[in-house]
């Protein structure tokens, strides 16, 4: 070690008074070793702080001395000693080494499936257990059983650490089983007001046939069935009633909107993230009046694993608000498009538009549509039967 830091040097010499120069380094107490001489040239090692007094002996000799010096930690830092850049870096890692060792660097949580993990991470944040806290500042006994209580849905939780790694395993609680309610006594009635066109009872009593008109909440299948013998019994009515019914719903456009257009003009701010401490790489603030950001974060991985340091960035793009206005045929297609979304959302599946009915209104301001539809659809809506005593009436199926 001690040679490391003092650095080696490796020497050969020749010349007419060779025997005399390697009695002359004896003689001055220059710690020389490895030394043998072979064809008249003498091979050794030294310390690198005594090269420069036998290369003033070898020049009073006339001796041709080279000399090629080993690496070492002590030849290294003093071939980079002018690299201040290099050297800062070196101190820097060095030291982030041993304070990410100390540090809480990741957080992994396993074993959920239905408690989310941001609720977890923020239950460890308000125990101050996060990314930079100390390890040694960590119960994590302690922690554990506050996370239980901290966090619904947990029944058992353990932490530990491997390194600057907190591994979080949680055991969630085992739900009850949801109640089946296809058994509930209920009745069917009308969502709508419609022309019935079409019924398909599977369990409790029709009440209404097709051609029927019926008003919205009429009852269409009922769940209480009387029998000849003089008994009721409570059914969970089920079933399909298809109805015809109309509907108007109304579109309008302006004739002038304000649009933001791109001006040309962009920004980018950055930020170094370093745990929640956001350092900013830029210089001024954004003057624009008007405009758009957009968001990006980027994160630095070391052998897989996230680490909480990394580049926040932030692109601002100028825009100026111009109003545009538009023509009649533009109206026109915005409406359209209007209707044809509100149909595949609302109108789609099952839903069958027997006829649409547009009613175009045009104004100085701008345009509407008042669209009537003639819609077919099932128009059945399950409600509960609710009773006082539910022993007063038998339940036979």
């Amino acid at each position: 070690m001690k040679d490391q830091l003092r650095g080696c040097v490796k020497i050969s010499a020749e010349g007419r008074q060779l025997y005399r120069f390697i009695n002359r380094i004896h003689d001055s107490r220059i710690c020389c070793f490895g030394q043998y001489c072979r064809k008249d040239v003498f091979y050794g090692e030294i310390y690198r702080r005594d090269l420069p007094h036998v290369t003033e002996m070898a020049e009073e000799l006339g001796i041709e001395l080279k000399s090629r010096e080993y690496r070492t930690v002590s030849s290294v830092m003093l071939r980079y000693r002018r690299r201040i850049g290099l050297l800062i870096g070196l101190i820097i890692a060095f030291s982030a080494a041993i304070y990410f060792s100390s540090v809480v660097v990741t957080i992994d949580i396993m074993g959920n499936t239905t408690v989310p993990d941001e609720d977890i991470l923020a239950a460890l944040a308000d125990m101050d257990i996060k990314p930079g806290t100390p390890l040694r500042d960590i119960d994590f006994h302690i922690c554990e059983n506050e996370l239980r209580i901290r966090v619904d849905g947990i029944s058992w939780a353990g932490i530990r650490h491997t390194g600057n790694r907190v591994v979080v395993e949680v055991t969630e609680i085992v739900p009850k089983p949801e109640m089946l309610r296809d058994r509930v006594p209920c009745n069917i009635v009308s969502s709508h007001e419609a022309d019935i066109t079409y019924t398909s009872v599977l369990d409790g009593m029709l009440m209404h046939k097709v051609g029927d008109h019926v008003p919205a909440g009429e009852l269409l299948i009922s769940g209480i069935v009387g029998y000849g013998n003089g008994n009721t019994y409570l059914h969970h009515a089920r079933g399909e009633i298809r109805g015809e019914y109309e509907e108007t719903v109304t579109f309008s456009a302006p004739r002038a909107e304000t649009v933001r257009v791109p001006t040309g003009r962009t920004k980018k701010q950055r930020h170094l993230r370093l745990f929640s401490l956001e350092i900013p790489l830029y210089i001024g603030s954004n003057d624009y009046d008007d405009f758009n950001e957009t968001y990006s974060e980027s994160s630095i991985g070391l052998f897989g694993k996230e680490l909480p340091i990394g580049m926040n960035s932030t692109y601002i793009e100028e825009t100026e608000p111009i109003v545009t206005e538009y023509s009649d045929a533009e109206l026109e297609d915005i409406l359209r498009e209007k209707m044809f979304l509100y149909e595949k959302n609302f109108l789609s599946g099952d839903t069958v538009i027997i006829s649409r009915d547009i009613q175009k209104k045009l104004t100085d301001d701008g345009m509407s549509y008042a669209v009537t539809y003639r819609i077919e659809e099932n128009i059945c809506e399950s409600r509960e039967i609710f009773i006082k005593d539910r022993d007063a009436v038998p339940n036979g199926r």
